[in-house]
Protein backbone atom coordinates (compact mmCIF):
# COMPACT_ATOMS: atom_id res chain seq x y z
CA UNK A 1 0.00 0.00 0.00
CA UNK A 2 1.10 3.52 -0.85
CA UNK A 3 1.78 5.78 1.88
CA UNK A 4 2.18 9.23 2.87
CA UNK A 5 4.12 10.51 6.19
CA UNK A 6 1.73 12.74 8.18
CA UNK A 7 1.85 16.21 6.89
CA UNK A 8 3.53 15.39 3.82
CA UNK A 9 1.61 16.97 1.18
CA UNK A 10 4.05 16.42 -2.28
CA UNK A 11 3.52 12.10 -2.18
CA UNK A 12 0.20 11.01 -4.32
CA UNK A 13 -0.95 7.25 -3.55
CA UNK A 14 -1.28 5.20 -6.16
CA UNK A 15 -4.74 4.46 -7.21
CA UNK A 16 -4.87 1.08 -7.41
CA UNK A 17 -8.12 -0.46 -9.45
CA UNK A 18 -11.49 -0.80 -7.46
CA UNK A 19 -13.27 -3.14 -9.58
CA UNK A 20 -13.67 -6.40 -8.08
CA UNK A 21 -13.19 -9.10 -10.89
CA UNK A 22 -15.16 -12.44 -11.06
CA UNK A 23 -14.03 -14.92 -8.90
CA UNK A 24 -12.32 -12.76 -6.19
CA UNK A 25 -13.35 -12.28 -2.67
CA UNK A 26 -15.87 -9.89 -0.92
CA UNK A 27 -16.17 -9.17 2.59
CA UNK A 28 -18.75 -11.85 2.61
CA UNK A 29 -17.06 -14.36 0.54
CA UNK A 30 -14.77 -17.66 2.03
CA UNK A 31 -11.74 -15.48 2.91
CA UNK A 32 -13.24 -12.79 4.78
CA UNK A 33 -16.60 -13.80 6.01
CA UNK A 34 -16.03 -15.28 9.48
CA UNK A 35 -13.86 -11.14 10.18
CA UNK A 36 -16.67 -9.50 8.88
CA UNK A 37 -19.57 -10.88 10.59
CA UNK A 38 -17.59 -10.30 14.03
CA UNK A 39 -16.51 -7.40 13.05
CA UNK A 40 -19.69 -5.67 12.39
CA UNK A 41 -21.22 -7.43 15.26
CA UNK A 42 -18.65 -5.63 17.64
CA UNK A 43 -19.99 -2.00 15.87
CA UNK A 44 -23.54 -3.76 16.69
CA UNK A 45 -22.68 -4.30 20.30
CA UNK A 46 -20.92 -0.89 20.49
CA UNK A 47 -24.07 1.18 18.74
CA UNK A 48 -26.64 -1.06 20.82
CA UNK A 49 -24.87 0.34 23.76
CA UNK A 50 -25.07 3.77 22.74
CA UNK A 51 -28.51 3.75 21.90
CA UNK A 52 -29.87 1.84 25.03
CA UNK A 53 -28.21 3.01 27.73
CA UNK A 54 -28.83 6.43 27.02
CA UNK A 55 -32.25 5.95 27.62
CA UNK A 56 -32.24 4.44 30.77
CA UNK A 57 -29.44 6.88 32.08
CA UNK A 58 -32.11 9.42 33.51
CA UNK A 59 -33.73 6.97 35.65
CA UNK A 60 -30.36 4.99 36.83
CA UNK A 61 -28.80 8.85 37.91
CA UNK A 62 -32.36 9.35 39.49
CA UNK A 63 -32.74 6.04 41.39
CA UNK A 64 -29.05 6.70 42.51
CA UNK A 65 -29.63 10.11 43.89
CA UNK A 66 -27.13 11.23 41.02
CA UNK A 67 -28.82 14.29 39.02
CA UNK A 68 -25.92 16.99 39.98
CA UNK A 69 -23.41 14.45 38.54
CA UNK A 70 -25.45 13.32 35.81
CA UNK A 71 -23.13 15.00 33.29
CA UNK A 72 -20.52 13.13 34.29
CA UNK A 73 -21.81 9.60 33.16
CA UNK A 74 -21.31 10.45 29.43
CA UNK A 75 -17.70 12.89 30.21
CA UNK A 76 -16.14 10.07 31.82
CA UNK A 77 -16.91 7.96 28.70
CA UNK A 78 -15.52 10.18 26.51
CA UNK A 79 -12.18 11.32 28.69
CA UNK A 80 -11.05 7.87 29.20
CA UNK A 81 -11.69 6.81 25.56
CA UNK A 82 -9.70 9.91 24.45
CA UNK A 83 -6.89 8.25 26.42
CA UNK A 84 -7.59 4.31 25.24
CA UNK A 85 -7.37 5.40 21.67
CA UNK A 86 -3.90 6.64 21.39
CA UNK A 87 -2.69 3.62 23.72
CA UNK A 88 -4.38 1.43 21.27
CA UNK A 89 -3.09 3.04 18.14
CA UNK A 90 0.72 2.21 19.76
CA UNK A 91 -0.54 -1.33 21.46
CA UNK A 92 -2.01 -2.43 17.80
CA UNK A 93 1.26 -1.00 16.02
CA UNK A 94 3.01 -2.91 18.06
CA UNK A 95 2.04 -6.41 18.94
CA UNK A 96 -1.31 -6.60 16.22
CA UNK A 97 -5.26 -5.71 16.68
CA UNK A 98 -6.00 -9.12 18.64
CA UNK A 99 -5.14 -7.54 22.43
CA UNK A 100 -6.18 -4.37 22.13
CA UNK A 101 -9.61 -5.55 20.68
CA UNK A 102 -9.79 -8.36 22.94
CA UNK A 103 -9.35 -6.29 26.13
CA UNK A 104 -11.58 -3.22 24.70
CA UNK A 105 -14.42 -5.87 24.36
CA UNK A 106 -13.54 -7.55 28.30
CA UNK A 107 -13.23 -3.85 29.71
CA UNK A 108 -16.81 -2.92 27.65
CA UNK A 109 -18.28 -5.92 29.24
CA UNK A 110 -16.82 -5.33 32.63
CA UNK A 111 -17.37 -1.34 32.22
CA UNK A 112 -21.67 -1.90 31.97
CA UNK A 113 -21.43 -4.60 34.97
CA UNK A 114 -19.70 -1.86 36.99
CA UNK A 115 -22.89 0.76 36.44
CA UNK A 116 -25.54 -2.09 35.86
CA UNK A 117 -24.74 -3.15 39.98
CA UNK A 118 -23.70 0.58 41.31
CA UNK A 119 -24.90 0.78 44.50
CA UNK A 120 -23.48 4.69 44.37
CA UNK A 121 -23.38 7.24 41.52
CA UNK A 122 -19.96 7.39 41.97
CA UNK A 123 -19.75 4.05 41.12
CA UNK A 124 -21.86 4.06 38.53
CA UNK A 125 -19.75 6.62 37.03
CA UNK A 126 -16.38 4.61 37.23
CA UNK A 127 -18.35 1.75 35.45
CA UNK A 128 -18.59 4.35 32.60
CA UNK A 129 -14.90 5.48 32.53
CA UNK A 130 -14.19 1.51 31.98
CA UNK A 131 -16.92 1.05 29.36
CA UNK A 132 -14.96 4.42 27.64
CA UNK A 133 -11.26 2.47 28.05
CA UNK A 134 -12.92 -0.65 26.07
CA UNK A 135 -14.96 1.39 23.74
CA UNK A 136 -11.58 3.43 22.66
CA UNK A 137 -9.47 0.14 22.41
CA UNK A 138 -12.26 -1.12 20.49
CA UNK A 139 -12.28 1.32 17.55
CA UNK A 140 -8.81 2.16 17.08
CA UNK A 141 -8.63 -2.08 16.39
CA UNK A 142 -11.12 -2.24 14.33
CA UNK A 143 -9.72 0.18 12.18
CA UNK A 144 -5.73 -1.90 11.92
CA UNK A 145 -7.41 -5.12 11.79
CA UNK A 146 -9.06 -3.62 8.24
CA UNK A 147 -5.86 -1.99 6.87
CA UNK A 148 -4.16 -5.67 7.52
CA UNK A 149 -6.87 -8.20 6.81
CA UNK A 150 -8.86 -6.51 4.08
CA UNK A 151 -7.48 -5.59 0.07
CA UNK A 152 -7.98 -1.52 -0.53
CA UNK A 153 -10.91 -2.54 -2.75
CA UNK A 154 -12.74 -3.87 0.03
CA UNK A 155 -12.81 -1.67 2.74
CA UNK A 156 -15.19 0.90 1.35
CA UNK A 157 -17.93 -2.32 1.48
CA UNK A 158 -16.65 -3.06 5.15
CA UNK A 159 -17.23 0.75 6.41
CA UNK A 160 -20.97 0.90 4.90
CA UNK A 161 -21.43 -2.41 6.87
CA UNK A 162 -20.28 -0.74 9.87
CA UNK A 163 -22.71 2.12 8.98
CA UNK A 164 -25.72 0.04 8.73
CA UNK A 165 -24.71 -1.71 12.07
CA UNK A 166 -26.30 1.49 13.41
CA UNK A 167 -29.59 1.43 11.38
CA UNK A 168 -31.25 -1.31 13.34
CA UNK A 169 -30.24 -0.14 17.14
CA UNK A 170 -31.10 2.98 16.73
CA UNK A 171 -34.20 2.14 16.10
CA UNK A 172 -35.13 -0.59 18.73
CA UNK A 173 -32.11 0.16 21.11
CA UNK A 174 -34.69 2.88 22.89
CA UNK A 175 -37.68 1.04 22.49
CA UNK A 176 -36.37 -1.86 23.67
CA UNK A 177 -33.90 0.21 27.07
CA UNK A 178 -37.45 1.56 27.61
CA UNK A 179 -39.55 -1.43 28.14
CA UNK A 180 -36.60 -3.09 29.56
CA UNK A 181 -36.31 0.31 32.07
CA UNK A 182 -39.95 0.39 32.47
CA UNK A 183 -40.63 -3.39 32.96
CA UNK A 184 -37.20 -5.09 34.87
CA UNK A 185 -35.87 -1.73 35.92
CA UNK A 186 -32.61 0.29 34.48
CA UNK A 187 -30.02 -2.27 35.78
CA UNK A 188 -31.02 -4.77 33.42
CA UNK A 189 -30.43 -2.55 30.74
CA UNK A 190 -26.43 -2.26 31.63
CA UNK A 191 -26.45 -6.28 32.84
CA UNK A 192 -27.95 -7.69 29.89
CA UNK A 193 -25.82 -6.14 26.78
CA UNK A 194 -22.61 -7.89 28.05
CA UNK A 195 -24.08 -11.14 26.64
CA UNK A 196 -24.32 -9.78 23.55
CA UNK A 197 -19.92 -10.14 23.97
CA UNK A 198 -20.15 -13.90 23.60
CA UNK A 199 -20.74 -13.81 19.44
CA UNK A 200 -17.98 -10.88 18.28
CA UNK A 201 -15.35 -12.63 20.78
CA UNK A 202 -16.53 -16.22 18.90
CA UNK A 203 -16.22 -14.88 15.18
CA UNK A 204 -13.74 -12.01 14.96
CA UNK A 205 -10.70 -13.34 17.26
CA UNK A 206 -10.03 -16.61 15.52
CA UNK A 207 -9.98 -14.51 12.04
CA UNK A 208 -7.99 -11.83 13.78
CA UNK A 209 -5.56 -14.22 15.15
CA UNK A 210 -4.88 -15.74 11.66
CA UNK A 211 -5.21 -12.47 9.10
CA UNK A 212 -4.04 -9.72 11.14
CA UNK A 213 -2.25 -10.72 14.09
CA UNK A 214 1.39 -9.66 15.44
CA UNK A 215 3.39 -6.22 14.06
CA UNK A 216 3.06 -4.96 10.92
CA UNK A 217 6.51 -5.51 9.71
CA UNK A 218 7.87 -9.20 11.72
CA UNK A 219 11.39 -8.77 10.07
CA UNK A 220 12.56 -6.32 12.67
CA UNK A 221 12.25 -5.78 16.43
CA UNK A 222 8.22 -4.54 17.58
CA UNK A 223 8.92 -0.39 18.28
CA UNK A 224 8.59 0.17 22.16
CA UNK A 225 5.36 2.72 23.47
CA UNK A 226 6.20 5.74 22.85
CA UNK A 227 5.92 7.40 26.59
CA UNK A 228 5.59 11.05 25.41
CA UNK A 229 2.57 10.45 23.36
CA UNK A 230 1.00 8.12 26.46
CA UNK A 231 1.81 11.46 28.29
CA UNK A 232 0.04 13.55 25.75
CA UNK A 233 -2.93 11.13 26.05
CA UNK A 234 -3.51 11.51 29.69
CA UNK A 235 -2.91 15.58 28.72
CA UNK A 236 -5.79 15.14 25.99
CA UNK A 237 -8.47 13.53 28.42
CA UNK A 238 -7.70 15.90 31.16
CA UNK A 239 -8.07 18.86 29.35
CA UNK A 240 -11.07 17.29 27.92
CA UNK A 241 -12.86 16.54 31.12
CA UNK A 242 -11.86 19.99 32.59
CA UNK A 243 -13.75 21.81 29.55
CA UNK A 244 -16.68 19.95 29.83
CA UNK A 245 -16.98 20.64 33.58
CA UNK A 246 -16.41 24.57 32.95
CA UNK A 247 -19.32 24.38 30.28
CA UNK A 248 -22.04 23.17 32.46
CA UNK A 249 -21.44 25.53 35.25
CA UNK A 250 -20.94 29.13 34.10
CA UNK A 251 -20.23 30.33 37.00
CA UNK A 252 -17.18 32.98 36.76
CA UNK A 253 -15.16 30.36 38.75
CA UNK A 254 -15.96 28.24 35.73
CA UNK A 255 -12.86 30.02 34.16
CA UNK A 256 -10.32 28.70 36.18
CA UNK A 257 -10.60 25.22 34.75
CA UNK A 258 -11.61 26.19 31.27
CA UNK A 259 -8.09 27.90 30.99
CA UNK A 260 -6.90 24.42 32.85
CA UNK A 261 -8.25 22.55 30.05
CA UNK A 262 -6.89 24.67 27.53
CA UNK A 263 -3.37 24.31 28.91
CA UNK A 264 -3.35 20.61 28.89
CA UNK A 265 -5.74 20.26 25.17
CA UNK A 266 -3.51 22.64 23.51
CA UNK A 267 -0.23 20.78 23.37
CA UNK A 268 -1.37 17.34 23.74
CA UNK A 269 -3.68 18.09 20.54
CA UNK A 270 -0.82 19.19 18.81
CA UNK A 271 1.63 16.25 20.07
CA UNK A 272 -1.12 13.74 19.07
CA UNK A 273 -2.43 14.47 15.24
CA UNK A 274 -0.29 15.08 12.14
CA UNK A 275 1.40 18.14 11.47
CA UNK A 276 -0.41 20.46 9.69
CA UNK A 277 -3.98 19.46 11.00
CA UNK A 278 -5.23 22.28 12.35
CA UNK A 279 -4.03 24.39 8.48
CA UNK A 280 -5.70 21.31 6.31
CA UNK A 281 -2.75 20.62 4.86
CA UNK A 282 -3.58 18.57 1.97
CA UNK A 283 -3.87 15.03 2.32
CA UNK A 284 -4.16 13.19 5.50
CA UNK A 285 -4.09 16.39 7.78
CA UNK A 286 -6.78 17.55 5.72
CA UNK A 287 -8.74 13.75 6.17
CA UNK A 288 -8.26 13.97 10.04
CA UNK A 289 -9.83 17.57 10.37
CA UNK A 290 -12.58 16.94 8.02
CA UNK A 291 -13.57 13.74 10.08
CA UNK A 292 -13.37 16.21 13.35
CA UNK A 293 -15.41 19.29 11.81
CA UNK A 294 -17.85 16.84 10.03
CA UNK A 295 -18.85 14.69 13.29
CA UNK A 296 -18.64 17.65 16.07
CA UNK A 297 -21.04 19.77 14.12
CA UNK A 298 -23.65 17.96 12.98
CA UNK A 299 -23.69 15.58 16.49
CA UNK A 300 -23.65 18.85 18.42
CA UNK A 301 -26.70 20.05 16.40
CA UNK A 302 -28.36 16.54 16.98
CA UNK A 303 -28.23 16.63 19.96
CA UNK A 304 -30.04 20.00 20.54
CA UNK A 305 -33.07 18.64 18.14
CA UNK A 306 -35.57 16.64 20.42
CA UNK A 307 -35.36 19.47 22.54
CA UNK A 308 -36.40 21.91 20.69
CA UNK A 309 -39.32 19.87 19.27
CA UNK A 310 -40.05 19.18 22.77
CA UNK A 311 -40.23 23.16 24.08
CA UNK A 312 -40.76 24.88 21.51
CA UNK A 313 -43.65 22.53 19.00
CA UNK A 314 -44.97 21.02 21.91
CA UNK A 315 -44.08 17.31 20.84
CA UNK A 316 -43.75 14.75 23.23
CA UNK A 317 -40.10 13.15 23.77
CA UNK A 318 -41.40 10.02 21.58
CA UNK A 319 -41.93 11.49 18.76
CA UNK A 320 -39.29 13.90 18.91
CA UNK A 321 -37.03 11.27 18.82
CA UNK A 322 -38.56 9.52 16.24
CA UNK A 323 -38.37 12.22 13.71
CA UNK A 324 -34.85 11.64 13.65
CA UNK A 325 -35.19 7.75 12.94
CA UNK A 326 -34.74 8.04 9.29
CA UNK A 327 -31.31 9.03 9.72
CA UNK A 328 -30.41 5.89 10.57
CA UNK A 329 -31.44 4.62 7.52
CA UNK A 330 -30.06 7.56 4.95
CA UNK A 331 -26.83 7.46 6.88
CA UNK A 332 -26.11 3.79 5.39
CA UNK A 333 -27.70 4.43 2.39
CA UNK A 334 -24.59 7.28 1.99
CA UNK A 335 -22.16 4.94 2.99
CA UNK A 336 -23.54 2.20 1.07
CA UNK A 337 -22.95 5.11 -2.19
CA UNK A 338 -19.75 5.58 -0.98
CA UNK A 339 -18.81 2.40 -1.34
CA UNK A 340 -19.84 1.51 -5.34
CA UNK A 341 -16.16 0.90 -6.87
CA UNK A 342 -17.52 3.07 -9.87
CA UNK A 343 -17.87 5.91 -7.92
CA UNK A 344 -14.17 6.00 -6.38
CA UNK A 345 -12.48 8.76 -8.67
CA UNK A 346 -15.15 10.87 -7.40
CA UNK A 347 -14.92 10.27 -3.64
CA UNK A 348 -13.45 13.87 -3.15
CA UNK A 349 -16.81 15.69 -5.05
CA UNK A 350 -19.01 12.84 -2.53
CA UNK A 351 -17.31 14.18 0.27
CA UNK A 352 -17.82 17.69 -0.33
CA UNK A 353 -21.12 17.29 -1.95
CA UNK A 354 -21.73 15.59 1.75
CA UNK A 355 -20.44 18.58 3.75
CA UNK A 356 -22.95 20.79 1.74
CA UNK A 357 -25.81 18.22 2.49
CA UNK A 358 -24.41 18.32 6.28
CA UNK A 359 -24.71 22.58 6.49
CA UNK A 360 -27.60 22.37 4.61
CA UNK A 361 -29.81 20.26 7.21
CA UNK A 362 -28.00 21.82 10.49
CA UNK A 363 -29.19 26.01 9.15
CA UNK A 364 -32.65 24.36 8.22
CA UNK A 365 -33.67 22.65 11.70
CA UNK A 366 -34.16 26.15 13.48
CA UNK A 367 -36.43 27.20 10.57
CA UNK A 368 -39.20 25.03 12.88
CA UNK A 369 -38.69 27.95 15.31
CA UNK A 370 -41.37 29.77 13.01
CA UNK A 371 -44.52 28.26 14.55
CA UNK A 372 -46.14 28.32 10.99
CA UNK A 373 -43.04 26.16 9.55
CA UNK A 374 -44.29 22.13 9.48
CA UNK A 375 -42.06 20.11 11.94
CA UNK A 376 -41.95 17.23 9.42
CA UNK A 377 -39.19 20.20 8.04
CA UNK A 378 -36.75 18.55 10.90
CA UNK A 379 -36.97 15.02 9.75
CA UNK A 380 -36.40 15.95 5.96
CA UNK A 381 -33.55 18.14 7.09
CA UNK A 382 -32.13 15.61 9.35
CA UNK A 383 -32.70 12.32 7.08
CA UNK A 384 -30.36 14.25 4.56
CA UNK A 385 -27.82 15.46 6.59
CA UNK A 386 -27.34 11.70 7.84
CA UNK A 387 -27.10 10.94 3.92
CA UNK A 388 -23.97 13.59 3.91
CA UNK A 389 -22.93 12.18 7.23
CA UNK A 390 -22.31 8.68 5.48
CA UNK A 391 -20.88 9.93 2.39
CA UNK A 392 -18.22 11.78 4.62
CA UNK A 393 -17.74 9.42 7.48
CA UNK A 394 -17.03 6.25 5.94
CA UNK A 395 -14.82 8.14 2.98
CA UNK A 396 -12.60 9.47 5.51
CA UNK A 397 -12.09 5.57 7.50
CA UNK A 398 -11.04 4.79 3.37
CA UNK A 399 -8.93 7.45 2.88
CA UNK A 400 -6.85 7.24 6.25
CA UNK A 401 -6.70 3.82 5.51
CA UNK A 402 -5.26 4.48 1.95
CA UNK A 403 -2.55 7.00 2.95
CA UNK A 404 -1.25 5.07 5.81
CA UNK A 405 1.48 2.37 5.50
CA UNK A 406 0.72 -0.55 7.40
CA UNK A 407 3.22 0.13 10.57
CA UNK A 408 1.58 3.51 10.63
CA UNK A 409 -2.17 2.46 10.29
CA UNK A 410 -2.92 2.44 14.17
CA UNK A 411 -1.06 5.47 14.80
CA UNK A 412 -3.03 7.44 12.16
CA UNK A 413 -6.63 5.64 12.78
CA UNK A 414 -5.92 6.59 16.66
CA UNK A 415 -5.24 10.34 15.39
CA UNK A 416 -9.08 10.26 13.39
CA UNK A 417 -10.84 8.93 16.30
CA UNK A 418 -9.23 11.40 18.24
CA UNK A 419 -10.38 14.73 16.06
CA UNK A 420 -13.81 12.74 15.81
CA UNK A 421 -14.32 12.19 19.94
CA UNK A 422 -12.29 15.94 21.07
CA UNK A 423 -14.37 17.41 18.43
CA UNK A 424 -18.04 16.20 19.75
CA UNK A 425 -16.87 16.94 23.21
CA UNK A 426 -15.44 20.54 21.99
CA UNK A 427 -18.73 21.54 19.78
CA UNK A 428 -20.90 20.20 22.51
CA UNK A 429 -19.63 22.36 25.27
CA UNK A 430 -19.40 25.62 22.99
CA UNK A 431 -22.94 24.96 21.64
CA UNK A 432 -23.94 24.05 25.46
CA UNK A 433 -22.77 27.05 27.16
CA UNK A 434 -24.29 29.60 24.42
CA UNK A 435 -27.50 27.77 25.05
CA UNK A 436 -27.28 28.28 28.95
CA UNK A 437 -26.15 31.56 28.49
CA UNK A 438 -28.88 32.94 26.06
CA UNK A 439 -31.47 31.45 28.69
CA UNK A 440 -31.63 27.66 27.35
CA UNK A 441 -31.07 26.22 30.50
CA UNK A 442 -28.00 23.55 31.57
CA UNK A 443 -26.54 21.66 29.20
CA UNK A 444 -24.42 18.25 30.40
CA UNK A 445 -23.87 15.89 27.87
CA UNK A 446 -26.60 14.78 25.85
CA UNK A 447 -29.24 16.24 28.32
CA UNK A 448 -30.65 19.39 29.26
CA UNK A 449 -31.67 19.84 32.84
CA UNK A 450 -34.13 22.77 32.12
CA UNK A 451 -36.49 21.07 29.71
CA UNK A 452 -39.18 23.89 29.35
CA UNK A 453 -39.46 27.79 29.07
CA UNK A 454 -36.14 27.95 26.70
CA UNK A 455 -35.85 31.01 24.67
CA UNK A 456 -36.12 30.36 20.88
CA UNK A 457 -32.48 32.76 20.28
CA UNK A 458 -30.73 30.17 22.91
CA UNK A 459 -31.53 27.12 19.55
CA UNK A 460 -30.28 29.48 17.31
CA UNK A 461 -27.37 30.20 19.30
CA UNK A 462 -26.57 26.78 18.80
CA UNK A 463 -27.37 25.85 15.28
CA UNK A 464 -26.33 28.45 12.90
CA UNK A 465 -22.24 28.38 14.46
CA UNK A 466 -22.53 24.78 13.69
CA UNK A 467 -23.83 25.43 10.29
CA UNK A 468 -20.90 27.79 9.75
CA UNK A 469 -18.39 24.82 11.21
CA UNK A 470 -20.07 22.24 8.48
CA UNK A 471 -19.40 24.87 5.70
CA UNK A 472 -15.73 25.17 6.43
CA UNK A 473 -15.76 21.25 6.37
CA UNK A 474 -16.73 22.13 2.48
CA UNK A 475 -13.37 23.60 1.87
CA UNK A 476 -11.50 21.06 3.93
CA UNK A 477 -13.08 18.03 1.54
CA UNK A 478 -11.60 19.77 -1.09
CA UNK A 479 -8.15 18.92 0.34
CA UNK A 480 -8.16 15.61 1.37
CA UNK A 481 -6.50 14.24 -1.85
CA UNK A 482 -2.31 15.07 -1.32
CA UNK A 483 -1.25 16.57 -4.32
CA UNK A 484 0.34 14.94 -7.59
CA UNK A 485 3.63 15.08 -8.51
Amino acid sequence: MNALEPGDATVAPVDLPVEELPGQDGVLGPVHRALSIGIVSVVLLIAFEATAVGTAMPVAARELDGIPLYAFAFSSYFTTSLFAMVLSGQWADRNGPLAPLTTGISAFAAGLLLSGTAGTMALFILGRAVQGLGGGLVIVALYVTISRAYPERLRPAIMASFAASWVIPSVVGPLASGTVTEHLGWRWVFLGIPVLVVLPLALALPAIRRMASGPADSSGPAPGFDRRRIRLALGISLGAALLQYAAQDLRPLSVLPAVGGIVFLVPAVLGLLPPGTWRAVRGLPAVILLRGVAAGSFIAAESFVPLMLVTQRGLSPTMAGLSLAVGGLTWALGSYIQSRPRLEPHRVRLMTGGMVLVAAAIATAPTVLIQSVPVWIVGVAWGVGCLGMGLVLASTSVLLLKLSAPEEAGLNSAALQISDGLSNVLMLAVGGAAFAALGGGSVGGHAVSTATGSHPAAFAAVFLPMAAVALVGVWVATRVRPVRT
